[in-house]
C-alpha cells in the first residue's frame, strides 16, 4: 500500500445483502473489495493484495474454513489479518477458527462499533508489519551492494598509483564521516575515551565488519578490536592500504571529540594479522 491511499479490505459472503452491509459500514475509510465464493476470493487475495480480509465461514464449495487454512500456508499471504464472520457462536467454532489461523472472530449481525474497532486495529498491525518488511528488504538490498562494493574496492586499488590511492582513501574517509557518523554521533561534552572507541567500533560494524571495544591491558585509553574485516574477505586481508582506510575514520572520529587524542595501529587483518586492534590514547 502507497502511503496515502486508503486500506483494502475483502468482504468474502455468499450473501450479497451481507456483503452490502459491511461494505456499508467500511466505505468512506477503507477501498472494499468483494467476493463471493472461496475462488473468487483467492484470485482477488492474489491480485489485488489486499490488508485485512472479512471471512464468511459458512459458504457452499470452499468454506471460510479452508480458505483461511489456504491463506495462512501460503508464504506470499500468511501475514495478512483474517477476520472470520458468521452466524456461528458455538465454542467449538471459535476454536477451529483459531487452529486454521484466523485472528479475529465475530458474530453476525455484525456490531458496527466492534467491526469497526477489529478492523482499524487489525489494519494497523498489518502496515507495521509492511514497513518493517519494506524496512528489511532495503537493508537487504543494502547489504548487497555493501558486499559488491568491498569486493570491488581491494581490485580498483590495487590498479592505482600510491599517490592515487591516497587521494581516493581520502575521499571514502570524507563520505564516511558525512554519512555514517550521523547515525553515531559524539555528543557528550567530554566522552571518555571508551565512548569514542565505541563510537569507532560501531562504524565499522555497520559497514558490515566485527569490532569491539576492550580496554587498554596498560589502564590508559582502550583498543578497538576486528575479527572481520569490513572491506571484504580475501582480497583485503592482501591489500594493507585498505587499513588506512579504518585508521583515517577512526582518526576523524576521535577528531570530533574535545581533548587531544591519536590512533595507534598495532594490528591489521590486512598485515596478515589474526584481527586488527587500534589503540586510541589522549595525548
Amino acid at each position: 500500500m502507497q502511503q496515502g491511499e486508503m486500506p483494502k479490505i475483502l468482504v468474502v459472503d455468499d450473501e450479497p445483502i451481507n456483503v452490502e452491509l459491511l461494505e456499508a459500514y467500511l466505505t468512506g475509510e477503507y477501498n472494499i473489495l468483494t467476493a463471493y465464493n472461496g475462488e473468487e476470493a483467492l484470485e482477488k487475495v492474489k491480485s489485488e493484495h489486499p490488508d485485512l480480509i472479512l471471512l464468511d465461514i459458512m459458504m457452499p464449495g470452499m468454506d471460510g474454513y479452508e480458505i483461511c487454512r489456504i491463506l495462512k500456508n501460503d508464504s506470499l499471504t500468511q501475514f495478512i489479518p483474517i477476520v472470520m464472520v458468521t452466524a456461528l457462536s458455538e465454542r467449538d467454532d471459535r476454536i477451529k477458527s483459531i487452529e486454521v489461523g484466523a485472528d479475529e472472530f465475530l458474530t453476525k449481525p455484525v456490531d458496527k462499533v466492534e467491526l469497526m474497532a477489529r478492523v482499524k486495529s487489525l489494519v494497523h498491525v498489518k502496515q507495521l508489519h509492511n514497513r518493517l518488511v519494506s524496512e528489511r528488504d532495503v537493508l537487504d538490498v543494502q547489504n548487497r551492494i555493501r558486499s559488491v562494493l568491498t569486493a570491488i574496492i581491494p581490485i580498483l586499488l590495487k590498479s592505482l598509483s600510491l599517490e592515487d590511492k591516497k587521494i581516493v582513501i581520502h575521499q571514502m574517509t570524507d563520505m564516511v564521516e558525512k554519512t555514517i557518523l550521523e547515525i553515531y554521533p559524539i555528543n557528550a561534552e567530554n566522552p571518555d575515551i571508551e565512548c569514542v572507541g565505541d563510537v569507532c567500533a560501531n562504524v565499522m560494524n555497520q559497514l558490515g565488519g566485527t569490532f569491539v571495544t576492550e580496554p587498554s591491558e596498560e589502564g590508559m585509553g582502550c583498543t578497538v578490536k576486528g575479527t572481520v574485516c569490513p572491506w571484504g574477505g580475501e582480497e583485503a586481508r592482501r591489500n594493507p592500504i585498505l587499513c588506512n582506510l579504518t585508521r583515517g575514520i577512526f582518526s576523524r572520529i576521535t577528531a570530533r571529540a574535545p581533548g587531544n587524542r591519536e590512533v595507534q595501529v598495532l594490528k591489521t587483518l590486512g598485515n596478515g594479522d589474526d584481527c586488527c586492534i587500534f589503540k586510541i590514547n589522549m595525548v
